[in-house]
């Protein structure tokens, strides 16, 4: 049995093949476009509302705390409730927050419209849910093709934003992330109705509330560590606090007989190894890679290590890293179909040995980032092609969205350590009197880059490729229709 037969159980659409995959892949990019717009204001905001980091960095994390929580909320909606029609709504109620950021006049009406924009992170698992609905056969390929769209709308929301704050102004941030969203919620309307009703079960949404406040209270604090510390009392505290009551509520799921998230489906063997591939090569190709090649690129030259590009030119070189790794996703996609997502994942984790690699002997010469970063792209599109697709083969369709939002949360948590980490290293090891890193931090941080993507490789050779262990479940898998 092939892996794009084990997790396509949807009916085909009669709508062309293009245009349902051209709708999917546009609210993928525009979700996470919205996610990195604002980054890049955050020194204007700071000047024009007359506040500190501390205070503006807000407008960020109010975004990524929704988001995170969203994942796995809006994608248990969708399951529940139908993922086109939940899927329209999280993309029109993410216009009106943008809407309310760039109307306000107040850096807390910044960040209140920020917080609602964030529940477009609900948005891709919703996606890969409607993947298995109306694209059977074409699952893989489908998928891969949503996580290469996802990475390069991140690159894209760098890009626009710097190219708005050197002319427009940052108002018109939202603005456009606004009318992105917009714009991407109504052409959702034309996806398919499913043919039949979601399955009819209850769900004890209470579960939810002690689950969004874990998640919001660990990434508060890893948040918080890359401007103050990890040894900082509100980082732990927040971070601890957060990790006791996220055991408490996964205790009460697993006896819970209506859970938000059926954790049961996710403690099989392709699963658990899923989860911790995720974990680790997060930090490496989503988070450590990106603050350690924009920081490289934009050192002068005259420090110890850098390349002397502004920051428009650093954009603009990783702009074209997710664009090589989207075009790249098709051909991901057919490896996970043909060989199996598991080899997929192998391909990504030796590619991203291979970068570190590079980096670590090259990162002195503009051509030998360019050939590094051309690693990194076939590094991050073979793994975010192979996770989501790994985590569907074990996943029945009636839990895509929450199975696959788990996933995004354990991404997002782990990919903000491996920036923190790399910020450490970045302000720990500085040329004396100067703010620039000497050689041994970009050592350290190259060594976690290549020490993450060899534990992804070796739990990735762990993974059993081919059908569920339990064959009552894989039965679940094949027969579950949405």
């Amino acid at each position: 049995m092939s892996a794009s037969q084990a997790i396509s159980t949807g009916v085909r659409s009669a709508r062309p093949l293009p245009l349902l995959l051209g709708l999917l892949v546009l609210a993928a990019a525009v979700s996470a476009f919205e996610a990195t717009a604002m980054v890049g204001a955050l020194p204007v905001l700071i000047a024009h509302f007359r506040t500190t980091l501390d205070h503006a960095g807000w407008a960020v994390n109010a975004f990524v705390l929704v988001a995170a929580s969203a994942a796995v909320v809006g994608g248990r909606l969708g399951d529940r409730y139908g993922r086109r029609r939940v899927l329209v709504a999280l993309l029109l109620v993410s216009a009106a927050g943008a809407a309310v950021s760039a109307a306000t006049d107040t850096l807390t009406g910044v960040v209140t419209g920020q917080a609602i924009a964030g529940v477009a992170g609900g948005v891709l698992p919703l996606c890969f849910g409607l993947v298995r609905e109306t694209l059977p056969g074409r699952v893989p390929v489908a998928t891969a093709v949503l996580a290469g769209a996802a990475t390069l709308g991140g690159a894209t929301g760098a890009v626009v934003a710097e190219g708005l704050l050197s002319g427009a102004g940052w108002r018109y941030i939202p603005v456009v992330t606004g009318a992105a969203a917009l714009l991407s919620g109504l052409a959702c309307l034309l996806l398919p109705r499913p043919d039949a009703a979601p399955e009819a079960q209850r769900v004890n949404w209470l579960g939810s509330v002690p689950l969004v406040a874990a998640i919001s209270l660990v990434l508060f604090g890893v948040q918080g560590s890359m401007t103050r510390s990890w040894s900082d009392g509100r980082t732990i505290a927040s971070v601890v606090c957060g990790l006791v009551l996220l055991a408490l509520w996964a205790a009460w799921e697993l006896r819970a007989e209506h859970p938000v998230v059926d954790l049961r489906l996710l403690t099989g063997r392709t699963s658990l190894l899923t989860l911790l591939a995720t974990a680790v090569l997060a930090i490496d190709v989503v988070g450590a890679s990106a603050l350690l090649l924009q920081t490289l690129m934009q050192t002068p030259e005259l420090a110890p290590v850098g390349l002397g590009l502004s920051a428009r030119e650093a954009s603009w070189l990783l702009f074209g890293t997710a664009t090589l790794g989207f075009l790249l996703s098709p051909v991901s996609g057919w490896v996970s179909a043909r060989a199996g997502a598991q080899r997929s994942l192998v391909v990504g984790s030796l590619f991203g040995v291979v970068n570190a690699l590079s980096l670590g002997l090259f990162h002195s010469s503009l051509t030998g980032v360019v050939v590094s970063l051309v690693f990194l792209a076939v590094a991050t599109s073979f793994v975010l092609a192979a996770i989501p697709t790994l985590i569907m083969e074990d996943t029945p369709v009636g839990s895509t969205g929450a199975a696959t939002g788990l996933n995004v949360v354990v991404r997002t948590l782990f990919a903000t350590v491996g920036t923190s980490l790399a910020t450490v290293f970045l302000t720990h090891s500085l040329v004396a009197r100067t703010p620039f890193s000497n050689s041994d931090a970009y050592v350290e941080g190259f060594t976690l880059l290549g020490a993450c993507s060899a534990a992804g490789l070796l739990l990735a050779l762990c993974i059993r490729p081919g059908v569920r262990a339990d064959a009552r479940r894989r039965s679940a898998v094949l027969t579950t229709k949405v």
